[in-house]
């Protein structure tokens, strides 16, 4: 796969086409420097994959393909990518910034470990079968009843360019593994990345039109979306983009499951260990930028140990090493765009003038010009109200806000629009007491644990609708059918 490493292109039935649409030029975030210029998939050619899904899943050799095919195949995906490990992490280095002491685990090994619980899954069906009786029912005759489990269809799967092979082990791995057919569109800032994994896709043997890929500004995701042949979207981005897609999807009344923003709390529980908290809080809204939906970037913190947690994160996040992503000591890279640091350094600047102070960070780092580059960052002195501590900003930047009691700390928690993911410090019990009064759809306590393939991601509100993962991510991909004889 070396080869074609560097190289993207539009996947449309199983044949790889250049693009007729306008000219996606790759900067990459570290240096600045374009890396490529890729043609973007045209209106045309979109038509194109849908069609090939479309024919996929009605009657083509992928519609023919059993469960045990199907986890077979989803498991040579994963054998691919484990594979290609060094390859991929350095194309996610070179064209997203993600420092290669992270990327193996955001880019392969957690998408390598997601498609194979759903490879497995393919196989056994979901928890209550492809095929479910039902008791008999009297009333009024005597009948018998089955649940049938089918495919959803030909399925959509728009992802960012933060993580988009792991959103893809999300998406197409339920997807597939469910038995539908797909067109992939990923952000037109990860089409590198996404064409080396479609490549892989390819190289596992699966059938032409079973994966489609596109991508371009965002008329390309419009048509998809919007398009007739399509059954069900699934959406990872922001909620602006989400009402949208919601917004396109609607005249054909099709599914959508939207996994969108977070603004998540770090609740710091009167009596916890700041020595053990404060580095794992630290790099949980640092990884990878900043640049994560779950980042935990509001620390509500007991107002007595307010001032030691702040020093106590600003002598850690300083030690950071800040720099070059494929550098093997680098923990903080740099920003996807200069545009998107611009923006997020307006944030700062109408914080400041407000009154809030930044402890530590706030500027860009020095000897790092040609890059995105913006120091890990502190944020005190604003009200839970302020701006910076409820929009989303996708970086690097942690908001540290004091509380007087539980009550408060549980109200400010969950006073924010976004629902995705929380994390709690203190001693055990308590802590998951404290969890179950939150409004999440995940909360880890005390670090929690590794990423599990059989637990579901997702939250409410602005967050989304719907999971992605595990058993209720799979249940996504199916319709229900009811068939019902007398006896």
């Amino acid at each position: 796969m070396t080869a074609l490493i560097g190289t993207a292109a539009s996947y449309l039935a199983g044949r790889w086409e250049a693009g007729d649409g306008p000219v996606i030029a790759t900067i990459a975030p570290a240096t600045g420097v374009q890396v490529a210029l890729t043609p973007s998939t045209s209106e045309t050619q979109v038509g194109a994959a849908v069609s090939a899904a479309r024919r996929a899943f009605d009657g083509g050799e992928w519609s023919r393909l059993g469960p045990a095919d199907r986890g077979a195949l989803l498991h040579r995906l994963a054998d691919l990518l484990e594979a290609n490990r060094d390859a991929l992490v350095r194309l996610a280095a070179t064209e997203i910034g993600t420092p290669i002491s992270s990327g193996p685990t955001l880019h392969v090994d957690l998408p390598a470990k997601f498609f194979r619980w759903f490879a497995d899954a393919a196989a056994r069906g979901p928890r209550e079968g492809y095929e479910q009786p039902l008791p008999l029912d009297h009333d009024p005759i005597t009948t018998s009843s089955l649940l049938l489990r089918q495919p959803a269809g030909v399925v959509a799967a728009v992802v960012a360019y933060n993580v988009p092979i792991m959103m893809s082990a999300y998406k197409l791995g339920a997807a597939l593994a469910a038995g539908c057919s797909t067109v992939l569109v990923t952000s037109p800032k990860a089409v590198l990345l996404t064409s080396a994994f479609v490549r892989l896709v390819e190289e596992a043997g699966f059938p032409a039109g079973a994966v489609n890929l596109v991508f371009g500004p965002p008329a390309v995701t419009e048509q998809v979306v919007a398009a007739p042949e399509v059954d069900m979207v699934t959406f990872t981005g922001s909620a602006a983009v989400g009402s949208k897609i919601l917004a396109l999807a609607a005249p054909t009344l099709k599914k959508v499951v939207l996994e969108l923003g977070g603004k998540s709390p770090n609740i710091v529980l009167p009596g916890t260990d700041l020595e053990r908290a404060v580095p794992a809080s630290a790099l949980r809204f640092t990884r990878n930028s900043g640049q994560a939906c779950g980042a935990t970037t509001r620390t509500l913190v007991p107002r007595a140990d307010f001032d030691e947690y702040v020093e106590r994160s600003g002598a850690f996040l300083r030690g950071l090493t800040v720099g070059d992503p494929l550098a093997a000591d680098t923990v903080l890279g740099p920003l996807i765009t200069g545009e998107h640091r611009s923006d997020v350094e307006g944030y700062l600047e109408r914080a400041r003038a407000a009154g809030a102070a930044v402890p530590v960070g706030g500027g860009r780092p020095a000897g790092l010009d040609g890059g995105f580059f913006l120091e890990a960052t502190l944020v005190t002195g604003v009200s839970n109200a302020a701006e910076i501590a409820q929009e989303e900003l996708f970086a690097p930047v942690g908001v540290v806000l004091p509380y007087t009691d539980l009550d408060d700390a549980v109200r400010m928690a969950n006073d924010v629009r976004y629902a995705l993911n929380a994390n709690v410090w203190g001693p055990t019990p308590d802590a998951i007491a404290f969890a179950r009064r939150l409004r999440s759809g995940t909360v880890t306590v005390n670090g929690g644990g590794g990423m599990r393939a059989d637990a579901p991601w997702g939250g409410p509100g602005h967050s989304g609708i719907g999971r992605e993962g595990g058993e209720e991510g799979f249940r996504e991909f199916f319709e229900v059918k009811h068939v019902q004889w007398p006896l």
